[in-house]
């Protein structure tokens, strides 16, 4: 058999069905990319990035982690020193050279066999500046320099960036006491593709934190009130920010759980709770998870009545590496899986709603993949609904560090086994990256290719016309209906 090319046309397509599927259906869809954290503004300024360093490794915490693990100094990854070590310096660290972070991350990703980073790298290089040589400390000068070229030219800037991906639709992640006006102007100016806000209140939800009480004040404040002087008026707050966001098209929620969040408790119960915090004494871990529960159910109502979707993103253990976490702050790439059991509570969760008949569409996400299956069988149990909507509850894409090609297959298979694939609302970003989006096209690949391979073993019929359909659904079709775009 003969070796494959690097990376060519035919990449991850291992059999003519997954050849004709990628090529003739899923290559050229638009992208609806319905979860990412990229920064509106940038997109509101268009911003040309200066050079593959900055547009590559600033804020972006898969490939910090990666040189981290290849021995790179935090000099040339995050570029960012704590003010403590640097108070009362003659000569304080002098700051980040660009170039020479990239060469740091030419050797790490020249040395990350098997692991996406290195093949996103590369669809990178490919699909924005069609550069197909591998990236490597040899090559690295001259990648920097035709890249480099050509981002600093206007048909490299951000908006031209999204374009040349067919970006259609944008969810970006933002606080409910965002006053969006980064959303306003981009809808003013912009026409052929749509930036809309999600609504992430994980703050207002935050008892535990210790700047619980500083950020309610803020939220009050950004909701036209004094205060916020109870749960109630804390929901009214959050509806009334809500209606805001509904008002510039926000068509999705979002939410990250981290550790216990349900245990089935009444307004009575939740406003002691509150009280408690606000008054200074320390919850108990109970109190916790049923006070963020409440929230959590109370929330999910109104976006049942909004007709908007509700993001579960489950698992994820954060700032874990103190000495770090002082010294480059928080999203800085140290955070990995958690793996608290939690089938119980997000059955009550959901139940909770259901038995109001109050359930709205929800996506389920984990990060820990032993929780794959689990969910993907706790989305059936909710499946029934009125209004006819096809996977209502989805098992969501993979995510974050299941986002590879192991743990694409193991979550469509996963999908499969138990649940219907052809439902699925299909992939997302989660980046704060503007070159992230072939992405979209490493799952389209390997969706393919699994679904080619079905055919070819035998287990399904080669059906040109469905299959083409089932692909085009799950590419984008699905989640242009289900988010109502």
């Amino acid at each position: 058999m003969m070796m494959k090319t690097f990376m060519d046309e035919n990449f991850l397509l291992q059999n003519e069905t997954a050849i004709r599927l990628y090529h003739e259906t899923a290559k050229d869809l638009p992208i609806l990319d319905f979860h990412n954290h990229l920064n509106p503004k940038e997109i509101v300024d268009d911003v040309c990035y200066q050079n593959l360093a900055e547009v590559w490794l600033g804020g972006d915490h898969y490939k910090w982690r990666a040189m981290r693990a290849h021995g790179i100094s935090e000099e040339l990854i995050t570029g960012r020193l704590s003010v403590k070590e640097n108070a009362g310096k003659e000569n304080p660290d002098p700051g980040y050279d660009p170039y020479k972070a990239f060469l740091a991350w030419a050797d790490t990703v020249e040395h990350a066999i098997g692991n996406p980073l290195y093949h996103w790298t590369h669809l990178e290089l490919q699909r924005y500046f069609d550069i197909h040589i591998p990236l490597s400390l040899k090559t690295a000068e001259k990648i920097w320099n035709l890249a480099n070229e050509k981002l600093r030219t206007p048909a490299y800037s951000a908006r031209n960036l999204l374009r040349m991906q067919k970006a259609e639709v944008l969810c970006t992640t933002d606080d409910p006491a965002d006053d969006l006006h980064y959303h306003e102007i981009i809808a003013k100016e912009i026409k052929d593709f749509r930036v809309l806000p999600s609504f992430r209140p994980d703050k207002a939800i935050a008892i535990d934190k210790p700047d619980y009480a500083d950020y309610l004040q803020r939220l009050a404040e950004a909701a036209g009130e004094a205060s916020v002087t109870g749960v109630a008026a804390l929901l009214q707050i959050l509806e009334k920010r809500l209606a805001f966001f509904l008002a510039h098209g926000c068509r999705v929620s979002d939410h990250s759980i981290e550790h216990d969040f349900f245990t089935g408790i009444d307004l009575a119960a939740a406003e002691k709770i509150f009280a408690k915090r606000i008054g200074g004494e320390t919850l108990t871990k109970e109190e916790i998870a049923g006070f963020q529960g409440f929230l959590l159910t109370e929330l999910g109502k109104c976006y049942a009545d909004a007709g908007i979707v509700m993001q579960l993103h489950i698992g994820a253990q954060r700032n874990n590496a103190g000495r770090f976490l002082q010294k480059v702050g928080v999203d800085a790439g140290f955070d990995s899986l958690a793996d608290f059991a939690f089938a119980p509570q997000i059955a009550g969760l959901l139940d909770a709603m259901d038995l109001e008949g109050k359930l709205p569409r929800v996506i389920l996400y984990c990060l820990n993949p032993k929780d794959q299956d689990m969910l993907a069988a706790m989305a059936g149990n909710y499946q029934s609904n009125e209004e006819g909507i096809r996977g209502k509850v989805q098992s969501g894409s993979a995510w974050w560090f299941c986002d590879h090609k192991t743990g694409m297959e193991r979550q469509l298979t996963s999908l499969s086994d138990v649940g219907l694939l052809s439902t699925f609302v299909g992939m997302l970003t989660d980046s704060r990256s503007f070159l992230s989006f072939p992405r979209h096209e490493y799952f389209r690949r390997i969706l393919c290719n699994k679904v080619g391979t079905w055919v070819e073993n035998g287990e399904y019929p080669d059906e040109p016309e469905f299959l083409a359909g089932l692909i085009r659904d799950i590419c984008y079709q699905n989640a242009k209906t289900y988010f109502g775009f």
